[in-house]
């Protein structure tokens, strides 16, 4: 075998590349993340480095500085002196990042239609069999994941890359709310399936107002019921620090 020549620093005209392997910080950025996202860990509760290290089976520093990742993506909240939480949000944090999302999702639509209609509409029902199937096994994160998808492919087909960068900002909280809102309010799911199911009809009509009417209705009586839930004491933070759960596992570096 003939080996590859070592490269030069001002030899760029090779194209030679390599698959470089992925950090240890990035990989428990994403599961923290992830666990945030489906519940494992609770809106509110502390993390606790040493307890998530331990958990994993790192070493605090790659927690420490996962945490400073997710707090910059608002995803957990670092108080000096006092400790590390998942974010918990207000009623005006809804209202706020609800009306971002009007803003940011009907333009992002409607650059999708205009640009990649048929990929974003094949998205969609791929994302709606999801659905389909999440709710036919009465899997709550499921559905949720697959909402996900729904709603980024918005974003992915509009082309934008500002839009995709400011809607990468609040994308882990609105994931992290819709698993919230699957579980304890009552219809809010099939609401959501709904809404869904015609905002896929109106796209493959090319009707953009209908789906800029639904979708804003969709988001609307998200932000609606989650502050119900608020208020009901349904979803709250958690009373004591919470633990991490045995389900995070543990995965080598």
């Amino acid at each position: 075998m003939v080996p590859l020549r070592q490269t030069r620093f001002n030899d760029l005209s090779l194209g030679i590349t390599i698959d470089r392997p992925r950090s240890l910080v990035a990989t428990v950025v994403e599961r923290l993340r992830q666990a945030i996202i489906d519940a494992e860990l609770a809106l509110g509760s502390e993390l606790s480095e040493a307890g998530l290290a331990s958990m994993l089976g790192v070493s605090r520093t790659p927690i420490r500085e996962a945490l400073t990742i997710l707090q910059q993506q608002g995803m957990v909240n670092i108080i000096p002196q006092r400790g590390t939480y998942v974010f918990f949000p207000t009623e005006q944090d809804i209202i706020d990042l609800c009306e971002y999302r009007i803003v940011l999702e009907s333009r992002a639509l409607s650059f999708a239609m205009a640009r990649h209609r048929d990929e974003t509409t094949t998205q969609l029902e791929l994302a709606l069999d999801m659905m389909d199937r999440a709710r036919a096994d009465g899997d709550p994160v499921a559905y949720s994941r697959a909402d996900t998808v729904f709603h980024e492919a918005f974003i992915r087909n509009c082309r934008n890359r500002y839009l995709q960068e400011g809607f990468e900002q609040v994308a882990g909280q609105i994931a992290t709310l819709r698993t919230h809102l699957s579980v304890p309010i009552a219809g809010a799911q099939d609401r959501s399936y709904i809404h869904h199911t015609e905002i896929v009809e109106a796209f493959r009509k090319g009707d953009i107002l209908a789906i800029d009417a639904v979708l804003t209705d969709h988001i609307l009586s998200t932000r609606k019921s989650y502050i119900e839930a608020m208020q009901e004491g349904l979803i709250k933070p958690p009373a004591v620090a919470a633990r991490p759960p045995a389900g995070l596992g543990r995965f080598s570096s």
